[in-house]
């Protein structure tokens, strides 16, 4: 608490004004002084109010992700870090007060600091279980890095993927670059003319075991910049041009009927003249705004002529949704002479989509803005059987997809793949089982690409989805028997035979389809 001159190297602009200004006070003021240096101020200890984000609050968000995406079970792994001084803000100020007005003191200083401060792991670990978030279970120390010569540190850190990776992590976990510095911070603070100046005082330190979970509530109630993040489809869409293809039935209907009603500049295309009229009639009877366009987007120059179109209209486009598609249902062995269904599928599906996303994508690279959402299918990562022509087209979308987004991510332009589950839409009508089986209606599909227009995801996936990708991942030939199972257990349907009648679904098929609720079958 006596040392002054011995601060050295404060490159942080703050600790360097701090110190500055104590110089000035200590130099050239003529009254009687006390100097008091806190450690870092966190909220109220009673009860977990703060006005501000600093410290250990920017770790929270990341605390809150983890909880959202694990378990709280779940063992991780993080960095031990040093020791980090935390102190509540009523203490704090019931210790100053106590010594401010405490005879004798002048010309001291007085570091409000815990004497036991504890480390950065065990300090997020606190908060972790505090908001019931998995813990830190393994804790690595930095120095143990020690080995490796700081000239090699600091050249793969000035890596330019190195930076770009750390910096949007960082910018989407809300931590300031300039905080990690102090994940080692080394300095020790002793506090031994605070504990006198407070003896017999009855002011005691806190521990932050006690009170950890008052600072993550109310944090959560009332900082969280979530919070104040608008999360509506108004806020994204309002004024913005969306073309949605196959914007007359299903998913597409569902989807322009939000969207428009969300203040957007509505595009819809799709072949049938009259639905379009239809639906372009019950949208601005809500009170929105629909423009239409009949095209044919298995056809090439239809596809050329719908974006010529849309530009000379409108001038860009924000918000592409690639909706429209075509699904085949056939086992291959009944395909052996219909190589059109492939073709058929694969023109509308991929090729179809993609003349659509080349030709507006030069005006939203130009504006450094846009989105572009595809629809795919749930297929796509459960392999699903009798679905080859149609789960082929969509994954080379989302291929296509996942190159483009390395290409366009820094330039402002999203992708995003909805790889989803079954709906129940005019294109599943031909298989009549799917009458019996849980699927989901248009207008939740369509929540789901209002998440997507929100949110701007790279995917959104069921949890089955992605279970079937990981399952597949790491046994492959297990996989391979329950999809032939499936295979078997659902027969090609009528319309795929060429019959007129349908037998009626069994219950084996009705328990099976409900314990894969969502994928085609």
């Amino acid at each position: 608490e006596d040392m002054f001159d011995e601060a050295e190297e404060l490159e942080h602009p703050y600790f360097r004004t701090k110190h500055d200004s104590e110089g000035l006070v200590r130099s050239q003021c003529k009254r009687p002084w006390r100097v008091y240096r806190p450690g870092i101020v966190v909220g109220d200890s009673r009860t977990g109010e703060m006005d501000k984000i600093d410290g250990p609050y920017y770790f929270f968000r990341l605390i809150k992700k983890m909880r959202q995406s694990l378990p709280p079970w779940m063992p991780t792994v993080g960095l031990e870090g040093g020791r980090i001084n935390l102190v509540p803000v009523d203490w704090v100020a019931a210790a100053l007060d106590h010594i401010a007005h405490k005879a004798a003191l002048d010309g001291h200083t007085f570091h409000l600091t815990d004497p036991a401060p504890r480390r950065i792991g065990e300090v997020l670990n606190l908060f972790a279980r505090a908001g019931h978030a998995p813990q830190m279970t393994m804790r690595l120390d930095a120095r143990m890095f020690g080995f490796i010569p700081a000239s090699i540190r600091a050249a793969i850190g000035s890596l330019p993927p190195v930076r770009r990776v750390a910096r949007v992590l960082l910018r989407d976990l809300g931590i300031p670059a300039a905080i990690m510095q102090f994940i080692n911070y080394p300095t020790r603070f002793d506090c031994r003319e605070t504990e006198r100046a407070l003896k017999g005082s009855k002011i005691v330190l806190p521990r932050l075991d006690d009170y950890a979970w008052k600072l993550w509530d109310y944090w959560e109630r009332h900082l969280d910049p979530d919070l104040f993040v608008d999360r509506s489809l108004g806020g994204k869409v309002r004024g913005k041009v969306v073309l949605v293809t196959g914007g007359s039935s299903g998913i597409g209907r569902a989807v322009a009927t939000k969207v428009a009603a969300a203040g957007a500049q509505l595009v819809i295309c799709a072949r049938g003249e009259e639905e379009l009229a239809q639906t372009k009639a019950e949208i601005e009877a809500a009170g929105g705004i629909c423009h239409t366009y009949v095209a044919d987007l298995s056809d090439l120059k239809s596809c050329d002529e719908l974006v010529s179109r849309v530009l000379a209209d409108h001038g860009h486009v924000d918000i592409l949704v690639n909706n429209a598609g075509r699904s085949i249902r056939r086992a291959i062995s009944a395909s052996y002479d219909r190589f059109h269904d492939f073709e058929r599928t694969m023109q509308l599906n991929y090729f179809g989509a993609l003349r659509l996303i080349m030709g507006l994508l030069p005006t939203m690279s130009e504006r450094h803005h846009g989105h572009i959402i595809n629809i795919s299918s749930i297929g796509v990562l459960t392999n699903s059987p009798r679905f080859s022509a149609y789960v082929a087209s969509k994954a080379a979308l989302d291929a296509f997809s996942r190159c483009a987004q390395a290409e366009y991510s820094d330039n402002g332009v999203n992708f995003t793949t909805i790889n989803m589950p079954l709906v129940k839409t005019p294109m599943i009508a031909p298989t009549q089982m799917y009458e019996s089986v849980p699927t989901l209606s248009p207008e939740e599909a369509a929540d789901i690409v209002v998440e997507a227009i929100i949110e701007r995801p790279v995917r959104i996936a069921t949890r089955l989805g992605t279970f079937a990708q990981v399952f597949y991942t790491l046994a492959p030939r297990v996989y391979e028997i329950v999809m032939n199972t499936a295979f078997r257990l659902f027969p090609d349907s009528a319309a795929a035979k060429g019959d007129k009648g349908a037998a009626a679904p069994t219950s084996e098929q009705i328990a099976f389809a409900s314990l894969m609720r969502g994928v085609h079958w």
